[in-house]
């Protein structure tokens, strides 16, 4: 149940972020109200999750995961360019995750 609680914290951390950028710096109201919305039910899974996951892994995986998707969505989404360089550094911070999944740190 923990797990599923980190993912919905991370997809709606990913929902927060990509209403940021459809708020157009919060001069649109309903992007800029889903902001908020997003971002303290992520949170507020996010609480939950530490109950059973250790804080540094945990927040490794939202973080890096987070940033994987957010990526993802703004090369598909927003068109961003999707250079050598970034695509090298978001797999680093997926090496790193998965580094602290073997370490134990999870447990």
């Amino acid at each position: 149940m923990y797990w599923a609680l980190l993912i919905l914290a991370i997809a709606l951390e990913v929902c927060g972020t990509t209403c940021m950028k459809l708020s157009d710096g919060f001069s649109k109201l309903t992007p800029s109200i889903l902001v908020f919305i997003f971002y303290i039910l992520s949170f507020v899974a996010f609480i939950y999750v530490l109950k059973r996951i250790d804080l540094s892994f945990a927040y490794a995986v939202w973080a890096g995961l987070g940033i994987l998707s957010v990526s993802v969505v703004g090369v598909v989404w927003f068109e961003e360019t999707a250079s050598i360089l970034k695509l090298a550094s978001i797999g680093l911070i997926i090496i790193g995750v998965i580094g602290l999944n073997l370490s134990g740190a999870g447990h």
